[in-house]
C-alpha cells in the first residue's frame, strides 16, 4: 500500500511538472507578435500593408514604398471606399470597371472559419427559417429539425412533439431528389441578422450535395453536380450581400472550392489548400480580388485571388512566427472546446 501511494505521489508529481513548468517558461519569456494588415491593391498590383514600427504606424507595400494616410486609402478603394467618398476622392472607375459606392459596397464581405467552430460538439438540431416570406425582416421558427437514418423530422419546440405532416413533405421532397439519408453534414447560417436566408447545404450517406430551404412553407431542394474527383468535407453557407455565392466548401484532400449562384457551378480557388480542422481562414473580397489569410503551423500565410477569372491565384507571401514556445501538458487548445489532456 505504502508503495503504491508513493507512486502515485510520484506520478502527480510528474504530471504537474510537465504542466506547470511549459506553461510558466511561455509565460515568462512570452513575446507578443501582430502580424500586419494586410490586403491585396488592385491599384498597385501588390499586397498593402499597415505596420507598427516603434510608436508609429507605416503604411507600405511589399517593395518598400510607403505612403501617406490619404495615398493608402487611394490604393485601397474598395475596403476605404467611405473615406474616400467622404473625401470626394471616390474613382469613377477601378480597373477599367465603373464603380459606384452601391456597387462596391454590395460586392465586398468578409468570412472567417476557426478550428473551434467546426471541432465543437453539435446539437444535431437546426431551425429552417423561411426564405420567401415576403417580409424584409427574417423570423426564427417554432420549430427545428433534426436528420436521421430514415429521413427528416421537424420537432415544435414549445411541446417537444415531431410535425409529421411537414416531416414527410420534406422526406418525400429529398427523397424524390435523391438523398440518401442520414446526413454526414449539415451547414448553414440559423440566425435573423443577415439580409436573406439560403437554407442549408447537406451532405447525405452517399457524399453527394444538397441544397435544402423553405420557400413559402414548402421544401426547395437541389441536387449539387460535383466536380469530377471531388469529395466534400467541410460545408459553408456564405449569404453575402452580392449572392453571387451560395457556399464555401473544402474537399477531403483540403481543396477550397466556392459553390457559386444561381449555376450551382462548383469552382476551386486558386490556393494551395486549408484544412478547417486545424487552420483559421478569414477571406476579405471585393469584386475584383479576394485576400485569403490562411493561419496555421506557426505561420500566416497571405494569398491574392482573382474574383474575376475563375478564382485563379494571383500572388503570395507569407509571414513566420519567430515563437517557440515550450512543448508541455495542457488540457485546453484553441482548435476546440473540449477540457482534455494533450501534449504540445
Amino acid at each position: 500500500m505504502i508503495r503504491f501511494s508513493k507512486l502515485f505521489f510520484g506520478f502527480t508529481v510528474f504530471v504537474l511538472l510537465l504542466w506547470l513548468l511549459p506553461w510558466a517558461y511561455n509565460f515568462a519569456f512570452y513575446k507578443p507578435e501582430r502580424t500586419p494588415f494586410t490586403l491585396w491593391s488592385c491599384v498597385v498590383g501588390d499586397f498593402a500593408v499597415v505596420d507598427f514600427v516603434g510608436d508609429g504606424i507605416v503604411r507600405r507595400d511589399r517593395g518598400g514604398r510607403t505612403y501617406t494616410d490619404r495615398e493608402f486609402d487611394s490604393i485601397l478603394p474598395t475596403f476605404y471606399a467611405r473615406q474616400l467618398l467622404n473625401d470626394e476622392r471616390f474613382p469613377d472607375s477601378l480597373c477599367g470597371v465603373a464603380v459606384t459606392p452601391r456597387l462596391l459596397q454590395s460586392e465586398n464581405f468578409m468570412f472567417r472559419s476557426t478550428p473551434a467552430e467546426i471541432n465543437k460538439p453539435r446539437t444535431g438540431l437546426y431551425p429552417l427559417l423561411e426564405s420567401m416570406s415576403g417580409r424584409v425582416d427574417l423570423e426564427m421558427p417554432d420549430d427545428v429539425f433534426r436528420i436521421t437514418s430514415s429521413g427528416i423530422e421537424f420537432v415544435v419546440m414549445a411541446t417537444n412533439r415531431i410535425d409529421r405532416g411537414k416531416s414527410d413533405r420534406f422526406t418525400e421532397a429529398m427523397t424524390r431528389k435523391g438523398f440518401r439519408f442520414p446526413a454526414l453534414a449539415v451547414a448553414g447560417n440559423p440566425s435573423t441578422r443577415k439580409e436573406y436566408d439560403e437554407g442549408y447545404l447537406l451532405l447525405d450517406a452517399s457524399r453527394q450535395l444538397f441544397h435544402l430551404k423553405q420557400v413559402k412553407g414548402r421544401p426547395y431542394v437541389r441536387a449539387i453536380d460535383l466536380p469530377e474527383g471531388v469529395q466534400p468535407e467541410h460545408l459553408f453557407v456564405t449569404e453575402f450581400p452580392s449572392r453571387r455565392t451560395l457556399g464555401f466548401l473544402t474537399d477531403t484532400e483540403n481543396g477550397f472550392h466556392v459553390l457559386s449562384k444561381p449555376s450551382y457551378e462548383i469552382v476551386r480557388v486558386g490556393i494551395p489548400g486549408w484544412n478547417p480542422e486545424s487552420e483559421s481562414l478569414t477571406v476579405i473580397g471585393n469584386m475584383f480580388d479576394w485576400t485569403v489569410r490562411v493561419t496555421g503551423a506557426g505561420a500566416d500565410r497571405y494569398y491574392a485571388v482573382d474574383a474575376r477569372r475563375e478564382y485563379r491565384l494571383i500572388d503570395s507571401m507569407v509571414y513566420g512566427s519567430e515563437r517557440t514556445p515550450l512543448p508541455g501538458l495542457v488540457f485546453t487548445s484553441y482548435d476546440d472546446g473540449y477540457v482534455k489532456p494533450r501534449f504540445e
